[in-house]
């Protein structure tokens, strides 16, 4: 079973956020190109030493090259944090990259739930409904 965010673990991921946002806004080009990349998540470990962000990455068809840019330069960004932030947190953690597909997934269902069934699929209606009848309950 998960165990639950401590206050100090959200408010770190929260500062850690902030900070990663603005630098991604300055730097970001230079990390991973063009591509549109936001910061949809931040978990950090009970001991405060590691820190996942999960990004989602639009506009590039390969999403993971994104990734491994950040992942490459993970070093430059962690020393940038520290500098921002070093009179907040005594040990900066290590920075840790995911892709975050959960809003692609949105875009694909919500497209598919909008979309028309295939013309050959057949459908009977009446193998679709439970046959409640409430006038006899």
């Amino acid at each position: 079973m998960a165990q639950e965010e401590s206050r100090r673990q959200k408010q770190v991921a929260g500062l850690l956020q902030d900070e990663m946002s603005q630098i991604l806004q300055r730097n970001g080009a230079s990390y991973y190109g063009a591509a549109f990349v936001t910061i949809t998540g931040v978990r950090v470990t009970p001991d405060l030493l590691v820190a996942r962000f999960y990004m989602s990455v639009m506009g590039q068809d390969d999403k993971e090259k994104a990734i491994k840019g950040l992942k490459t330069h993970a070093s430059e960004i962690r020393r940038d944090v520290g500098n921002r932030l070093r009179s907040n947190l005594r040990m900066i953690p290590h920075l840790e990259f995911y892709l975050d597909e959960t809003l692609e997934d949105v875009f694909r269902i919500d497209k598919l739930l909008k979309s028309d069934p295939p013309k050959d699929i057949k459908t009977n209606l009446d193998d679709y409904t439970d046959h409640y009848d409430p006038d006899n309950n």
